[in-house]
């Protein structure tokens, strides 16, 4: 069972999410809240596994309670209406696993619940490499000491995951076994010292080993 917990300044809006999740099979909405404030108390209290976050609120906006909520083990998926929006890039560099917007099916909800709860990053829309690549450009680019340490096949996965691509992608782009694929993945993720894909596309930009196109 993934716990969910729904963050959004309107009720209407909030409501509408806590019932549509809570009708699905193996999800269980455990709470929800008007403003980030509130959301950081009952999260610390919850536990959930997975945070929807609204971007612009009142009291304490998405960004900031994403930022703090950077060593909790639950995963934050921002929610915006705006399709490049800088807020969202920084909420990805404050710790977010992937964003969505608003207006999105029903179905792509559901399916980006189970996507970050299972560890995955929610970045394969095209919207969203084109907002990161948008906001990294603005970045001076400084290569990170942990980037050093990682091999050439690692660097190489890097770089297909910053293209968004999943690990069976990536397998058939390089050749590889599925599970060789992970296997790197895995240690990328673990020289980075990245959370998850989301945090590793985010530093590959910002290292300049990818460049926007």
């Amino acid at each position: 069972m993934t716990t969910v917990f729904v963050v959004d300044d309107q009720a209407m809006v909030r409501e509408s999410f806590v019932a549509l999740l809570d009708a699905q099979p193996g999800i269980e909405v455990v709470g929800s809240a008007g403003d980030g404030a509130e959301a950081l108390s009952e999260i610390g209290k919850l536990n959930p596994d997975v945070v929807l976050m609204d971007v612009r609120m009142p009291m304490m906006d998405g960004l900031e309670a994403t930022r703090r909520l950077r060593d909790h083990p639950c995963k934050v998926i921002v929610l915006t209406t705006f399709h490049l929006d800088e807020y969202v890039y920084e909420a990805l560099r404050g710790g977010a696993s992937g964003y969505l917007l608003k207006d999105a099916p029903a179905a792509e909800l559901i399916r980006a619940v189970h996507v970050v709860a299972n560890g995955e990053a929610l970045l394969s829309p095209a919207v969203t490499k084109r907002l990161i690549a948008e906001f990294a450009r603005r970045l001076p680019s400084v290569r990170p000491t942990s980037l050093e340490s990682l091999t050439e096949r690692e660097t190489e996965i890097l770089r297909q995951i910053a293209r968004g691509l999943s690990n069976v992608e990536i397998a058939h782009e390089l050749g590889l076994a599925e599970q060789t694929v992970k296997t790197h993945v895995s240690r990328v993720l673990t020289k980075l010292g990245a959370r998850d894909r989301a945090q590793a596309i985010v530093i590959s930009y910002e290292s300049g080993l990818v460049t926007p196109r």
